[in-house]
């Protein structure tokens, strides 16, 4: 099996599991959320980042092609959530603004499949570059598989939607993933415009952490220890890119 889908596979496990956490408990993950956007902005910072800017030294406008697709890529997933309203945190309020919430709870799921085609994209084209960088960004999507299974339920669920049959909206959501990584692996690409690629994943990366998960992670706890959570996400992927090389 090729290595990009199989991997994209096991993110499959990640989602479901972030559902059912979903369904069980709200209240007890906040170090985690915490722990997972420090994976992801280390991930970014010393992986991602030094890679895209060695594959692609093109310029537009006397600026590097790769920090426009960066903040390209950071300004589209935030339109796009914005347009549905999806990524709320999971633990907002209930009872505000619940009409709102009943539009937006399925859209914003379905919004969300979307993106997670684009992490498997993301996944099959570092494995284009070679496998130790496809395994790190494997290590991001698996984070962010997580965070997509708790707030795609968490949508539903605040939202007044939740039924059996979300059941398989959950499932679209786990397995879109396994479509972007096909592609991504037989799209022809020469490194330049895999640079590009990536560096879009990475400003999807930095909002995700950014704008979803540390927002929520805060949402009701002591900030000292999301805080110190983060930190270590951050030191354990520089560890990992350290030894690595």
């Amino acid at each position: 099996m090729n290595l990009a889908i199989g991997f994209a596979a096991l993110t499959v496990v990640a989602t479901t599991l972030g559902g059912i956490v979903a369904l069980r408990s709200r209240d007890q993950f906040h170090l985690v959320l915490g722990l997972s956007a420090g994976l992801l902005l280390g991930l970014v910072g010393f992986d991602l980042l030094p890679e895209v800017f060695e594959l692609n030294t093109s310029t537009f406008g006397r600026v590097p092609a790769v920090s426009i697709a960066i903040v390209g890529g950071f300004l589209f997933l935030h339109v796009l959530e914005r347009s549905f309203g999806s990524h709320e945190p999971a633990e907002s309020d209930y009872g505000h603004d619940h009409e709102h919430h009943n539009i937006a709870g399925t859209l914003g799921a379905v919004a969300m499949g979307g993106h997670v085609f684009l992490d498997g994209v993301g996944l099959g084209v570092a494995f284009q570059v070679s496998n130790s960088l496809g395994f790190a960004v494997f290590i991001a999507v698996v984070v962010h598989a997580f965070s997509d299974g708790l707030n795609t339920v968490s949508l539903l669920v605040k939202s007044g939607h939740w039924t059996k049959r979300s059941k398989w909206l959950l499932a679209v959501d786990a397995f879109a993933r396994l479509s972007g990584a096909a592609l991504g692996t037989y799209l022809a690409l020469n490194d330049s415009l895999i640079a590009l690629y990536l560096a879009l994943f990475s400003g999807f990366i930095i909002y995700i952490a950014t704008s979803h998960i540390l927002p929520e992670a805060h949402s009701r706890h002591p900030s000292r220890w999301t805080l110190a959570a983060t930190g270590t996400g951050i030191l354990i992927m520089w560890a990992v890119v350290a030894f690595s090389v």
